[in-house]
């Protein structure tokens, strides 16, 4: 009798935590819900690109050579005859890609310092003092020095644009750190005597996940951005490679002739950029009592 009552109420827990998902979706601020689902649709449009676009990324097209957006090609042609709808959507994968390894490695990255600092006064001068001479030397010049040293590959530039990122995400965590240390649970666990690592994953850690899921969607944003920037500066992939900073790149020089190759692509990139920073900043108001209250209040 008991399990055929809990059988019978699985299905009614089920629709009342889908109902409650969907309330929550449509209770969402309408900039939020439009940046979402725009951030959505550039994802898919990278994901189905070979489905979306019936040419070649890679194949040249002479007679089509800068040929404006028409019915054959919706964002034009490019200098090669290539097609600019099909270069830019390819060129989201890798763009996206890189965005999500950067913010992977800077957020692991930087819990690791963040806590290592935090938790201990004798770490916390010289990691820290590490971290300060890493964001002295300029993020753009940083990354270009190392994928110049280690060549153009997606790891390369991955790990150059992730490293000048590492330190801001330490020292925000470090910051959490040293306020979470102070809290009245975490002196009466250390009082019981629990370990130093128990104490870091029971009752510290916790308390980062918030702050930490919000900062590493502006990584995010930021990684793609220097993608770009290096693509544009011709440091970063080869050209052959559809990339959004290449496709600028490669329109630069008849911006006159076919403006739509920077259009395009810029578009796309500030669209992603703005949605996730939008995005970022909704969590953070969301994950915040203190700003969710002031916003219900205003």
């Amino acid at each position: 009798m008991h399990t055929e009552t809990t059988n019978l109420n699985m299905p009614q827990a089920t629709s009342r935590r889908s109902g409650s998902l969907w309330r929550s979706f449509l209770s969402m601020n309408k900039l939020t819900l439009f940046s979402l689902l725009g951030l959505g649709l550039i994802v898919l449009s990278a994901l189905f690109a070979d489905v979306l676009s019936m040419y070649d990324p890679l194949q040249l097209y002479p007679r089509h050579r800068l040929q404006a957006p028409g019915a054959e090609h919706w964002f034009g042609a490019d200098a090669l005859g290539r097609d600019v709808f099909t270069r830019v959507l390819h060129g989201g994968r890798i763009s996206l890609l890189v965005g999500v390894g950067v913010a992977l490695i800077a957020a692991t990255g930087g819990v690791v310092v963040g806590l290592c600092a935090g938790i201990s006064r004798y770490t916390d001068g010289i990691v820290m003092r590490v971290m300060d001479g890493v964001m002295a030397i300029p993020g753009i010049l940083l990354a270009v020095a190392l994928v110049s040293l280690f060549g153009a590959s997606l790891t390369s530039i991955v790990i150059a644009i992730a490293i000048p990122e590492i330190p801001r995400v330490a020292r925000l965590l470090r910051s959490v750190v040293l306020t979470t240390r102070e809290e009245i649970y975490v002196k009466a666990a250390q009082g019981l005597g629990l370990p130093t690592y128990k104490i870091m994953w029971r009752h510290i850690l916790p308390s980062c996940i918030a702050p930490l899921v919000v900062q590493t969607t502006f990584v995010f944003a930021s990684a793609i951005l220097m993608e770009s920037v290096l693509g544009f500066l011709g440091v970063g992939f080869s050209a052959d490679v559809p990339t959004w900073g290449n496709v600028m790149a490669e329109g630069r020089a008849v911006f006159q002739r076919a403006p739509w190759m920077i259009l395009f692509a810029g578009l796309f990139l500030s669209v992603t950029v703005l949605t996730v920073n939008i995005l970022g900043d909704s969590l953070r108001d969301r994950l915040d009592p203190k700003l969710s209250k002031n916003s219900k209040v205003l």
